[in-house]
C-alpha cells in the first residue's frame, strides 16, 4: 500500500461531523477534488502534521485508480 511518510491527515466535514482520515498524498488528493465537486469548497483538506494513529480513508484504493466520469472526462 503506501509508506507512513507518504500519508497525509486529511479531514472531511460531513453534515456538522468532522471525520479524520490517514491517507497517502495521491489519494487525499484525489478524494478532495471529487468530494469539493459534490458539497462547498472547504469540506475537505489536509491538515499539517501527522497522520499518525488515524484510521485509513475508507477505500482509499478507489482514489488510487484512473475514474472516468459519466461526461467522459478521464480523472488522474
Amino acid at each position: 500500500m503506501t509508506t507512513k511518510t507518504s500519508d497525509v491527515h486529511l479531514s472531511v466535514w460531513l453534515h456538522g461531523v468532522r471525520l479524520d482520515f490517514a491517507a497517502s498524498a495521491p489519494a487525499a488528493y484525489a478524494f478532495m477534488q471529487e468530494h469539493r465537486a459534490r458539497h462547498y469548497v472547504d469540506a475537505a483538506t489536509v491538515v499539517p502534521g501527522s497522520a499518525e494513529g488515524l484510521p485509513r480513508l475508507p477505500n482509499e484504493r478507489l482514489y488510487l485508480e484512473p475514474f472516468k466520469d459519466p461526461k467522459g472526462v478521464q480523472w488522474h
